[in-house]
């Protein structure tokens, strides 16, 4: 088996290096993108920077799709791979894709996330009330503007009306980030930054914080934060990445379809803030019982089946 090319550097020149690979192939993917883009969406240059900035126009809808899938797809899926083969002789390993995952493990995953969802909410309803200085009044204008634009954005991606348009929406908002950002943040920045401070708590939480921050969105980033420090310590806990991709899935789909069905007329909106609404300490105590149980459960299984697991370890 073959050393990589930067397997014995040091983590800091291995970060250095994995910002200039994801800068390179999210813009050479991009202008690959956008040189497809014109032939198949039938457009001229100018015209496609420009439709780029009216996500109100559903003329536009797919095109926006389309680049949400190639940005992607050039900023978290492919850069892991690469990187994984310079640092390891085995691109499979060193993202712990190797290994497979059961059923029930499958199972544990997915009601963990779903149990977790109201106190996700009331994080985010708490993250949303905040409040700069009068001093940063510029900087909170640009977030919140920022924010709004995102918002804007993926209810414009949600806004399905069909099960072609609902599938869309599952393959580009939570199949492709749940492999590729998953992959790029655990699976490379979570493991550089455990070997550069030598504890996988301290690579869980920055890996955690950069993951969120990524997300340009100021006003989700604590429960962001949160579901990044979970991923993480459940890769951690079960050695493959098969779990935290799917428990970040799940909680991605969970949120399409919850909009969907509400585009339908088939739920009401205030599923979305379950948790976080007047009235609701009931679920929110649910939630707190179950996903302590879950989460319980999930580590004392994993560390039953993976009694050498160990979080004062260098690397995940």
């Amino acid at each position: 088996m073959r050393d990589g090319i930067l397997q014995n550097t040091g983590p800091f020149t291995k970060l250095v290096f994995s910002a200039f690979i994801v800068i390179s192939v999210f813009l050479i993917t991009l202008v690959a993108g956008l040189a497809l883009a014109m032939p198949i969406f039938g457009m001229g240059f100018m015209e496609l920077i420009d439709s780029l900035s009216n996500i109100a126009h559903p003329r536009y809808v797919d095109l926006l799709r389309y680049f949400q899938i190639v940005q992607s797809i050039g900023l978290f899926l492919i850069p892991p791979f690469i990187l994984a083969w310079f640092f390891s002789g085995n691109i499979a390993r060193y993202l712990r894709i190797d290994r497979g995952i059961d059923s029930r493990t499958i199972v544990l995953t997915m009601v963990l996330v779903l149990s977790a969802i109201p106190l996700i909410n009331l994080l985010a309803h708490y993250n949303a009330r905040l409040s700069l200085p009068d001093s940063l009044s510029s900087l909170e204008e640009w977030m919140k503007t920022t924010e709004e634009t995102a918002d804007n954005l993926i209810k414009t991606f949600l806004r399905a009306e069909t099960v072609t348009g609902l599938l869309l929406n599952l393959f580009m908002i939570a199949i492709i980030p749940a492999i590729g950002e998953e992959l790029l943040f655990r699976g490379v920045i979570q493991r550089l930054f455990s070997e550069w401070t030598g504890s996988r708590h301290w690579g869980i939480w920055i890996a955690a914080i950069i993951f969120s921050a990524m997300h340009l969105q100021f006003y989700g980033f604590l429960p962001r934060t949160m579901l990044g420090v979970l991923f993480g310590y459940m890769l951690v806990w079960s050695g493959t990445m098969w779990v935290p991709v799917i428990a970040h899935f799940v909680n991605n789909a969970a949120a399409v379809l919850v909009y969907y069905f509400i585009y339908q007329n088939r739920l009401s909106e205030d599923i979305e803030t379950i948790g976080a609404g007047r009235g609701d300490w009931i679920y929110l105590v649910i939630s707190l019982l179950f996903f302590g149980y879950f989460i319980t459960a999930f580590y004392r299984r994993e560390r039953t089946r993976r009694p050498g697991a160990s979080l004062t370890k260098k690397t995940p």
